[in-house]
């Protein structure tokens, strides 16, 4: 039903809700899950995640992070209505909210001090 977002995946680099999403629409597309974002846990949004601590039960953490991935991509200093815009369709039943925006803007900030 794609109401949750917990399982946003990448599609060609655009957000998509795998639930929702037809095996032979993937064909030939790039699919890039949370296991692919980096090997070894480099990822700013990895960093800033375990930095700020943001899971509480971690089922939506996955999909919280794609959606993250794409917005960091587009826009490397998201103001706090860029990031709730962004963020509408992941649900995080734990309410970790303002700590997801924290990491994304710290996200960010190792994003912008790396390059």
């Amino acid at each position: 039903m794609a109401q949750c977002g917990a399982c946003t995946v990448h599609l060609d680099g655009e957000a998509i809700r795998s639930c929702v999403k037809r095996v032979s629409d993937a064909t030939g597309k790039d699919i890039t899950t949370i296991e692919g974002l980096s090997p070894d846990l480099s990822h700013p949004l990895q960093k800033a995640w375990m930095e700020i601590d943001v899971p509480q039960c971690g089922y939506c953490q996955s999909g919280q992070l794609m959606s993250a991935a794409v917005l960091l991509a587009e826009n490397s200093s998201p103001t706090d209505n860029d990031i709730d815009e962004a963020m509408t369709g992941n649900i995080c039943r734990c309410g970790t909210y303002p700590r997801i925006r924290s990491a994304i803007h710290r996200a960010a900030e190792i994003k912008r001090s790396t390059t």
